[in-house]
């Protein structure tokens, strides 16, 4: 069996952001994903709103991605791979950091992953980092987490070319998913049901490129 962690935040965990609740189980992109890939996959999701790469959230609990990742790797242990895909609540303004400083922290994350020891024999996961989608404008106002808007935005457009430099450097696969989807306008931060089918799509189309990658090698 291969075993597939997919670690981030609402928009794994498949917020909806025309009524707030969760997207059902077909739809969130870990399960589509699932659905595609077929026997011999396992898809563990690990999304959670609010949580960020390694920030401690003074305003809410719990939100660091870097605290909770190992005891998760090795709560699910054993893993081929892990995907990755966080920074969009970085760019709340209360972080007040960069797209670079972003990309050096999810990085960490990535690095947390090598040295864990938590794949097959022992050896680190492989490990797919994901670019998430630019924020948009959104008509309503969008989230008020992230105002003022245009600044956010500016960040998270270079987040492509930032987490893309940041994976070459840790040596893991990287995907950027604004080429395929774009942010929903209805709040202009979460994914909208389609957008999640695409994704799912194309993630499923990466997972198999990465195990026949890995599989050549051993």
């Amino acid at each position: 069996m291969y075993r597939i962690l997919c670690f981030g935040d609402s928009n794994t965990w498949g917020y909806d952001p025309e009524t707030g609740d969760r997207f059902d189980h077909h739809t969130r992109w870990p399960r589509h994903m699932a659905g595609l890939l077929g026997s011999g996959f396992e898809v563990i999701e690990e999304g959670m709103n609010g949580r960020t790469t390694v920030w401690d959230d003074v305003v809410e609990d719990h939100m660091s991605g870097l605290r909770y990742l190992t005891p998760c790797l090795r709560s699910h242990k054993p893993l081929e791979l892990v995907l990755i895909m966080l920074g969009t609540n970085d760019l709340k303004d209360r972080f007040n950091v960069t797209a670079f400083e972003i990309a050096k922290s999810v990085e960490r994350l990535v690095q947390v992953i090598k040295a864990s020891a938590t794949g097959p024999g022992q050896q680190a996961p492989a490990v797919l980092l994901i670019a998430p989608p630019p924020l948009v404008d959104s008509p309503g106002g969008g989230n008020p987490g992230f105002s003022p808007r245009c600044q956010g935005m500016e960040k998270s457009r270079a987040f492509a070319c930032c987490y893309a430099a940041r994976a070459t450097e840790s040596g893991c696969y990287f995907f950027d998913a604004g080429s395929v989807i774009a942010t929903s306008p209805v709040d202009g931060v979460h994914l909208s049901a389609e957008s999640h089918r695409i994704l799912g799509a194309a993630l499923a189309a990466q997972v198999r490129l990465i195990r026949h990658s890995t599989a050549k090698r051993h």
